[in-house]
């Protein structure tokens, strides 16, 4: 069985872009969820009982317009890329144009090569990202040292520790991602999104 999948964040958004050339697919699904939602818990994905199929071997072929379709990550990507690749499903990733396995079933060791790059460019990104925010909280510390001051009883707890506390928030937010993804995604209140939001706009001034 050969199956397309494609996905779009909203009800708003059209997935026509997505979804040319799909003639001789055996089934087309399309979800309209956050990429926050893993593959296999998308709503119409378990409605047409995807991984069933995928783990009885019943579906051969997975193909999707771009690569970020799979996950709302890289490393999200590449786990679902090697779980489908151990059970034997070509993957094939329309944009940019490479795939898991050929014709032949066999791998294909320059979209592995291409995956590992990937994977490098996001690990490092996440990195830069984090290296970047305490970077900042340090110079901070020496210019305004009074903003960062050591927590006292009966005081509130200080920026530093607040914001290492939250350093999964303030790297989703640095991505760009809405608070309410964010705060779903990590677990915290709205409140706390905003103190973190809060908290990065006075280093950026300081900065």
């Amino acid at each position: 069985m050969k199956v397309f999948l494609s996905r779009v964040s909203t009800e708003e958004q059209s997935e026509l872009r997505q979804i040319q050339n799909v003639e001789g697919f055996d089934k087309v699904i399309i979800d309209k969820c956050s990429g926050l939602v893993d593959l296999w818990n998308r709503p119409n994905i378990v409605k047409n009982k995807i991984k069933k199929l995928v783990d009885n071997g019943t579906i051969k072929h997975i193909e999707v317009h771009s690569i970020d379709r799979l996950g709302r990550d890289t490393l999200s990507v590449l786990s679902v890329w090697k779980e489908l690749t151990e059970k034997g499903v070509r993957v094939v990733c329309r944009n940019p144009n490479f795939q898991n396995l050929n014709d032949e079933g066999e791998k294909d060791y320059f979209s592995e090569l291409l995956l590992n790059i990937l994977s490098t460019m996001s690990s490092f990104e996440k990195s830069m990202i984090k290296s970047r925010q305490m970077e900042g909280i340090r110079i901070t510390q020496k210019t305004n040292p009074e903003k960062y001051s050591g927590r006292k009883q009966n005081t509130k707890e200080s920026t530093l520790k607040f914001l290492t506390k939250h350093s999964k928030v303030v790297e989703y937010l640095e991505k760009g991602m809405k608070g309410v993804e964010v705060s779903k995604l990590c677990d915290v209140s709205l409140n706390t999104i905003t103190k973190v939001k809060k908290n990065l706009q006075l280093q950026q001034r300081v900065l």
